[in-house]
């Protein structure tokens, strides 16, 4: 197969056809969450270089037109801004989370889907034909693959993400000045 050929949408879709009819359909199950995964990291990642300025902007400019930094009160809205903005910074980053600790999981049930196979074909044939037995064996081990790959891949995302949020709401909680009483 050339490059061109292996460009061709018709092959890629056919190729993933394939694939996941090979899975079972527990690969459908993740295919769906790693493409939910991968729209929570995007939107993060457009938030933190797209929006979190003007957010951080519009926070910093509230306080700055406050003439009161030294009271109670005042403490308690700085508090209030810090914690939108850190409302904002980490918001998704739990579905990510859940969704990176999920995808192994549902590696295993395909793992234990694709046993149940295996055992129905020995159970039929009485027997245990390699080549019988081969389309369950694929069933087991593909979803638990494809689990993994989605879980570590996010994990780097999460890991990144996460040092990312906290860096940008210290920053902001150090640039609201504050006044002791």
């Amino acid at each position: 197969m050339d490059f061109l050929q292996a460009l061709n949408p018709i092959t890629i879709y056919n190729g993933l056809m394939n694939f996941l009819e090979t899975g079972g359909n527990v690969l459908v199950v993740i295919m769906a969450a790693t493409f939910a995964l991968w729209a929570l990291i995007i939107e993060r990642y457009w938030y933190f270089f797209g929006v979190q300025a003007g957010d951080i902007k519009r926070v910093k400019k509230k306080w700055a037109e406050r003439s009161d930094h030294r009271s109670w009160n005042a403490h308690q809205i700085r508090n209030m801004l810090i914690s939108d903005i850190r409302q904002a910074a980490e918001s998704n980053l739990g579905m990510i989370k859940g969704l990176v600790g999920v995808a192994p999981l549902l590696g295993l049930l395909g793992t234990v889907t694709g046993m149940v196979e295996v055992f129905d074909v020995m159970a039929f044939t009485g027997s245990s034909n390699a080549r019988a037995m081969a389309a369950g064996v694929s069933k087991a081990t593909i979803p638990t693959m494809a689990g993994m790959v989605v879980s570590l891949s996010g994990l780097y995302f999460i890991a990144r993400l996460d040092v990312r949020a906290r860096r940008s709401v210290q920053r902001v909680a150090d640039d609201l000045e504050i006044k002791h009483i």
